[in-house]
């Protein structure tokens, strides 16, 4: 199993295997052509309250508590259940455009994945 974090500014590589956007919105200034990504799963991604709410200065352990909470959401289960299938098929990687993704829900998604 692999499974790792990116930000979708990097250039892809050959060893990315299923690129998967989870951020709600599109990045700026990438073109979709280019970004290579192979699903964008929104409903995986923190409800836009909760992404005000953390970028308002919320703390990232409450931030992780509540963001799980919302995955646990049938959808969101369901959704995290398929990437957890194509984790096991081969190498994922999350892209974000959060300029810390050590300190954001991608992280909390590999933790979740078994990265």
């Amino acid at each position: 199993m692999s499974v790792r974090v990116r930000r979708i500014y990097e250039p892809p590589e050959s060893g990315d295997g299923l690129r998967v956007l989870v951020d709600r919105l599109w990045p700026r200034g990438v073109a979709k052509e280019a970004a290579h990504v192979d699903e964008w799963p929104k409903g995986l991604t923190p409800s836009a309250d909760l992404r005000t709410w953390f970028h308002g200065g919320g703390s990232y352990d409450e931030f992780r508590a509540r963001y799980e909470a919302e995955l646990a959401a049938p959808e969101a289960a369901e959704l995290l259940d398929g990437l957890r299938e194509s984790v096991r098929e081969g190498p994922v990687t999350l892209l974000t455009a959060a300029k810390t993704p050590e300190r954001s829900h991608a992280q909390v998604l590999v933790e979740l994945l078994g990265g």
